[in-house]
């Protein structure tokens, strides 16, 4: 626990533990107001295997969740943990404010949470290249597409359970058929609904 905030992390990881704990630090040592907004607007942050992101918001546990392999990776600063936890705690904060995750409005809460990042890495020294990633994927948010649809969103969350199981050592001849089960699936309730129109 650090300042109220449970950190959780998957398989008791060491590593995933200590690297969510420097960039709580780095946080609270370089923005004492985006600090303030994570401890206060989270209950606790969880490092575990999620199938379709690199992180996102649970509303039920009030938790900044993160994916272990984005955690671990190398290429994954610091300032890149810190800032994805200010994201979340920005989504916590608009939820909090009722502002909730309703499919029109997430390009405007998505973009929101992007311009803390950028206020939160304005004060890191050497953050542009970061930055610059950041306002590439604001810029983006502001396009006309369905990227955050529900079907979207349901569909990233199917491929990414099957790069979950590769990761996790699971024979690809049962992702294999479980990938043919969920197809299949899918084919028989659009006849279904197809069929009731």
């Amino acid at each position: 626990m650090v300042d109220g905030l449970l950190i959780d992390v998957w398989n008791n990881d060491s590593q995933s533990l200590n690297r969510i704990e420097e960039a709580l630090r780095l946080i609270k040592h370089r923005d004492a107001l985006h600090y303030s907004r994570v401890v206060s607007n989270l209950d606790r942050i969880w490092v575990l295997l999620l199938p379709d992101a690199a992180a996102h918001y649970d509303r039920s546990q009030n938790a900044c969740v993160m994916d272990e392999r984005f955690v671990l990776l190398e290429s994954t600063t610091l300032e890149r943990i810190a800032s994805t936890i200010v994201h979340e705690a920005t989504h916590a904060r608009l939820e909090r404010w009722g502002m909730l995750y309703d499919e029109k409005k997430r390009p405007r809460i998505e973009a929101i949470c992007l311009r803390r990042e950028l206020n939160f890495l304005a004060g890191l020294p050497d953050s542009e290249p970061l930055q610059e990633e950041i306002k590439s994927t604001l810029e983006w948010c502001a396009g006309d597409h369905d990227f955050f649809s529900d079907e979207n969103f349901q569909q990233r969350e199917e491929q990414g359970q099957f790069e979950t199981l590769r990761y996790l050592g699971t024979p690809n001849w049962l992702i294999n058929f479980l990938m043919r089960l969920v197809q299949r699936r899918r084919e028989r309730w659009l006849r279904a609904t197809s069929a009731g129109k």
